[in-house]
């Protein structure tokens, strides 16, 4: 890796936070005067400032007029790195604070909405009971922004559906899951011991999101089979799927652990019909960037989440 020229070093040193702070809100603001006064500072001492950050610049990044300020095109590619760095410290801040209450370790994952609704709860509550020190940020994501998130650092763990050779990652198995065709009860389909997917083709669909795996792997069985789907509604959870269908909106496809968790209230007026198509059989995935190197706590959770697939071959890395 370059080491830093000494122009980087001096620009580092020498273009403070408080700087970035007062250019911040001089630019929500609009006005210096006004950010003066949300800032508790004069006004002279936020110009000077602004003066500073401009000649180690060497650019303007404010059109001054009487009625306030504008951002240069200069001053606007500041203003997004500025937040940027201002939001990372913030939001160190906060993780580093949770240590002093106890907090020894702090995992950031983002899953599909698969992993979340069928396997999640009990796997994060069991880990929760046994590392209590151990704090998990679980946010929700289609599978394609969970890879992205892993890649640019913005989550340490993955969980999601992935392709072999879809991304430069590496994956451990985690669960596996099987897609069934959703229908009322006393629909053609209900009584089916099993469904080809181009047999639901002659039926309305109520789908979930286009960027989702399911409707991903959906789409793509029906352009191989030369017919479209009749996609009559779009909805991002898997309990408007089964609101839809009850009211006689369509079918659905989606995981079959997760349509047996939500059988209560309207699941007893619908089916579950196993899918005969091979991609009905899905593989969640844990990624990470680098295994080795995630902190102590990503890794003691990686362990308790993979031990469950231990006994299971494991499949190809993406």
């Amino acid at each position: 890796m370059p080491t830093p020229t000494q122009p980087e070093r001096n620009f580092v040193r020498r273009v403070d936070l408080t700087s970035l702070q007062l250019f911040v809100a001089v630019c929500e603001l609009g006005s210096i005067g006004r950010a003066a006064e949300r800032e508790f500072i004069a006004a002279s001492a936020i110009s000077k400032r602004l003066s500073d950050l401009e000649a180690t610049l060497h650019t303007p990044l404010l059109y001054r007029h009487t009625r306030g300020v504008d951002l240069t095109p200069a001053g606007e590619t500041l203003l997004h790195h500025a937040r940027s760095v201002l939001y990372s410290l913030e939001k160190m801040q906060g993780e580093l604070s949770e240590y002093a209450d106890g907090v020894r370790g702090h995992v950031r994952v983002h899953a599909n909405i698969s992993a979340i609704v069928q396997y999640l709860p009990e796997d994060l509550g069991s880990f929760a009971s046994a590392h209590e020190a151990i704090k998990i940020d679980l946010e929700e994501h289609l599978s394609s922004e969970v890879l992205r998130a892993v890649q640019e650092g913005a989550a340490d763990l993955g969980i999601c559906h992935a392709a072999p050779g879809s991304h430069e990652l590496q994956s451990l198995p985690y669960r596996q899951d099987r897609l069934v065709l959703v229908v009322p009860v006393g629909h053609v389909l209900a009584r089916a011991p099993q469904v080809a997917f181009v047999e639901t083709l002659e039926h309305d669909h109520v789908g979930l999101h286009t960027n989702s795996s399911i409707y991903v792997a959906m789409h793509q069985a029906a352009l191989e089979a030369g017919r479209s789907i009749k996609l009559r509604i779009h909805v991002t959870g898997l309990d408007a799927m089964c609101r839809m269908i009850d009211n006689g909106l369509g079918v659905g496809i989606m995981p079959a652990r997760a349509f047996e968790l939500m059988r209560g209230g309207i699941g007893h007026r619908l089916v579950g019909v196993a899918l005969a198509d091979a991609w009905a059989e899905r593989q969640i995935r844990l990624v990470a960037r680098d295994f080795s190197t995630l902190p102590v706590a990503a890794r003691t959770l990686v362990e308790h989440l993979h031990a469950g697939a231990q006994a299971r071959p494991a499949l190809a890395a993406i």
